[in-house]
């Protein structure tokens, strides 16, 4: 089929004088097609020249569409290809090619799809949140991690941190970070439809809100907003931001220590992007930034407590379980209703409004998270359990402690010793532990000893605070000793004195 530059050609050789012949000759055409050329500055488009042959599809049309309709209702991936519906027909009779069926499903179905009108959000206003997942090197060695992305819709400004886990103690962590980086909350704040956020799906955009969701959205007063069910592109911000963390920061796979090493460089990340200028906008990122904290609300005082609430029984072993896991508490709060407090890297034991104890989380199932403190005073009663437990096998102590049990073994005899030696072991439930450390390498062999030296080092520490003056002495009230309190110093590892 000749080209519009062969007609042109054609016509340049006509119009110097060559005859036709010769043109065919030269150009390798035939003579009609150089008088076709000739004839005309551009080839003629094709037209059809007889009636086209009745078509077979008409009567089946109904059909398609019935299957078609019916595939609305069905799973995504259990519906009709064109193929399959071809089969039907065929098996009613239908005696067409498979090309006419698939032409009119691919317009059928080009009619059906659904499009969009473009949205434009006012500053301040809107912050979109996912979850993006990468895969990360870590010591250990790689694991995928989970990585929380709210987004702002005006200014397309991002917060990525990385978690150890997508549950609502760690999406409320997330989101008081990300208004702590962002210094402003939003207006309203989307999701698609987490069970750990949402719930239930209500009608329409309602929703019944996790407890501790609902409570962070009347702390920091913004609205809880979702997605319609399988409807992610109504947050397509935060959609493209997965993209840019799995195909941009976090490509090639990242190495790292820990999460902190990450969340450090995930932060880095975020503030260079604020430089860059989205396709279609005047302004950068950061530009545009600004424009949405003027907007936003501020602050409030005081950060949201990002954690989930749990009352249980502590049980005869001093623990209480949380999350398949058992934590232990001290031993004057054994069989008493504890609240449980768990965040996403520590669990807090609350106890008639105190924290009795502190534990890092264990994400592991069926643990024992025991603190070798906690069991001090039970250990007098029970000396056995100094060896048979692997709270105190395992308790990680300097060489001088296991020095000194040998010594007062090897004097007092292997029961007697044990004895003096957990009397030691005690001091640390009042002391530090560099200075119980520091009374053993004194010399002292025997329990009563080193139990008076370190209450010497204590009232020596004591008596190097300087003294004040008599009028502010006489207005100092010291109140009463609290075990409470006192038990809550165990629990956290904070010495009394540096």
């Amino acid at each position: 089929m000749l080209t519009v530059e062969d007609y042109g050609r054609i016509r340049r050789l006509h119009g110097d004088g060559v005859s036709i012949r010769a043109v065919a000759r030269t150009l390798h055409h035939s003579r009609r097609k150089v008088r076709e050329a000739v004839a005309n500055p551009e080839p003629r488009r094709y037209t059809r020249t007889k009636d086209p042959p009745a078509p077979v599809l008409g009567p089946f049309k109904a059909v398609i569409d019935t299957i078609l309709a019916a595939d609305e209702q069905a799973p995504r991936k259990q519906r009709h290809t064109a193929t399959q519906v071809f089969r039907r027909l065929v098996a009613e009779q239908y005696l067409g090619s498979y090309d006419q069926v698939r032409r009119y499903i691919r317009q059928q179905r080009r009619r059906q799809r659904e499009t969009f009108i473009p949205l434009a959000h006012d500053p301040g206003q809107r912050l979109e949140c996912d979850f993006g997942h990468i895969q990360v090197d870590f010591p250990a060695g790689r694991r995928p991690v989970a990585v929380l992305l709210p987004t702002w819709s005006y200014s397309n400004c991002p917060f990525a941190l990385a978690l150890p886990t997508e549950r609502t103690e760690a999406i409320l962590a997330g989101l008081v970070a990300a208004f702590e980086f962002f210094g402003c909350v939003a207006h309203e704040v989307w999701w698609d439809n987490p069970t750990t956020v949402a719930t239930e799906i209500l009608k329409g955009r309602e929703r019944r809100l996790n407890e501790r969701y609902a409570a962070l959205a009347s702390h920091y007063a913004f609205e809880p907003r979702f997605c319609l069910p399988r409807c992610g592109n109504e947050k397509p911000y935060t959609e493209k931001r997965v993209y840019t963390l799995q195909r941009c920061w976090a490509t090639p796979v990242p190495k790292v220590n820990d999460l902190a090493e990450l969340n450090d460089y995930l932060r880095r990340r975020c503030l260079e992007d604020r430089q860059r200028t989205v396709t279609g906008q005047t302004e950068t990122i950061g530009q545009r930034f600004a424009q949405d904290q003027a907007a936003a609300r501020s602050l409030p005082v005081r950060p949201f407590d990002p954690c989930i609430h749990q009352s249980a029984q502590v049980d005869k072993y001093q623990t209480v379980r949380f999350d398949t896991n058992r934590y232990s508490v001290p031993r004057n709060w054994a069989f008493r209703i504890v609240t449980l407090k768990g965040y996403v890297d520590h669990v807090e034991i609350v106890a008639e409004g105190q924290v009795v104890a502190r534990h890092a989380r264990c994400y592991d199932r069926h643990q024992q998270i025991l603190d070798p403190l906690h069991y001090l005073v039970t250990l007098g009663r029970r000396p056995a359990a100094l060896d048979h437990s692997s709270v105190y096998r395992h308790w990680q102590l300097p060489p001088a402690f296991a020095e000194l049990r040998q010594t007062l073994e090897a004097r007092f005899g292997p029961r007697a010793g044990a004895q003096q030696y957990i009397r030691v072991l005690q001091l640390l439930a009042e002391h530090p532990l560099q200075r119980v450390q520091r009374a053993i390498a004194g010399g002292a062999a025997e329990a009563e000893l080193i139990v008076h030296r370190v209450e010497r080092l204590a009232r020596r520490i004591d008596e190097s605070v300087p003294a004040e003056t008599p009028a502010v002495l006489a207005s100092i009230q010291v109140p009463r000793p609290d075990l409470n309190r006192f038990d809550q110093l165990l629990t956290t590892g904070e010495p009394a004195y540096v």
